[in-house]
């Protein structure tokens, strides 16, 4: 079932108005998508972060700029897009220099890590939030939606998945971990690594593709939808690093993995015929992926453990609309 932040989209903005000719792709995916030419697609993506919403009141102004940069990025990784520009809007309560200059400092040093610059922006008075659109270049044609995927094809995921929800949690108390693994865990939740080479790997080979925001099982929802398939998502096959087995019990290591968010890995589908191909267009991008599950007909999510049907209540991370 779409949260309510997607029937809000879906109702009140999603295919109204006017439809440019240039508008490849608008609402409903990773990034709209915009012709430039006949051989280059524009996408574009726009992500708010709010304090409380999205980071903690007192999250370290050097993680809120990193995380605000990085998000947005994983959304073109999400589309196979080459990053190229970015603006932010920011909204502070006051004018600190301290925390601007930090936060400031994590902005420029992601976008300069990744070769993108910051083109302009606004900022004004209010509660802290932090709003980021990125813009980045695809070939016409390379582009990777939600909306590809086809019965058969294999469900992929990058990295690991369910650290960044279990720093969340050790942040806010509800977890305990050895100093080790904390360190790691909320590192993940705090510094997210968006997957450029990969999704730019994947251009041609990936039959469909999302970045790993609300969660494993919501996100693969989206792909679902959109796609007009079921799938089979082997639990026995989820990428669970050391410190989130060596803090939680399995079946909340699925829990995290599956529903609390925040990872930013990509989830994506290949073909049979692409097997093959994937190993070699990710030799390269210093990131593992594993193979978690296959889509079928019919809807919704079968979840397997050694071949055993498991049944899971699994929800995604939801804002709160009262």
């Amino acid at each position: 079932m779409a949260s309510r932040e997607f029937s809000l989209i879906d109702n009140y903005f999603k295919g109204k108005g006017h439809q440019r000719k240039d508008v490849v792709l608008g609402i409903g995916d990773d990034c709209a998508l915009l012709s430039v030419n006949d051989n280059t697609l524009l996408a574009v993506t726009t992500d708010t972060l709010v304090s409380g919403v999205h980071f903690l009141a007192d999250m370290d102004p050097r993680a809120i700029g990193h995380k605000a940069v990085a998000v947005n990025l994983s959304d073109l990784a999400a589309m196979g897009a080459d990053q190229a520009w970015l603006s932010l809007a920011l909204t502070l309560p006051d004018a600190n220099d301290k925390w601007l200059a930090e936060f400031a400092g994590a902005v420029i040093e992601v976008c300069d890590y990744y070769g993108v610059t910051l083109v302009g922006g606004d900022t004004t008075r209010g509660p802290l939030s932090v709003t980021i659109t990125a813009q980045g270049k695809i070939p016409a044609g390379k582009q990777l939606t939600r909306s590809g995927a086809k019965p058969g094809d294999w469900l992929y995921v990058t990295g690991s998945l369910g650290d960044a929800g279990l720093g969340l949690a050790l942040l806010q108390g509800r977890e305990e971990a050895s100093s080790d693994h904390r360190e790691y865990l909320i590192n993940r939740h705090c510094y997210p690594t968006p997957r450029l080479l990969a999704g730019q790997a994947l251009r041609g080979v990936a039959s469909s593709a999302i970045d790993i925001s609300d969660g494993l099982a919501s996100d693969l929802g989206h792909i679902l939808k959109a796609s007009h398939c079921g799938a089979n998502l082997f639990l026995d096959k989820l990428p669970l690093s050391q410190a989130l087995l060596g803090t939680v019990s399995l079946e909340a290591a699925w829990h995290y993995a599956l529903g609390a968010g925040d990872d930013y890995e990509l989830l994506f589908t290949v073909p049979e015929a692409q097997k093959g191909a994937l190993d070699t267009a990710l030799a390269h991008c210093g990131v593992k992926h594993s193979c978690v599950g296959q889509l079928r007909g019919g809807e919704g999510i079968s979840y397997l453990n050694h071949g055993q049907t498991v049944d899971l209540n699994v929800c995604g991370y939801e804002h709160n609309w009262s």
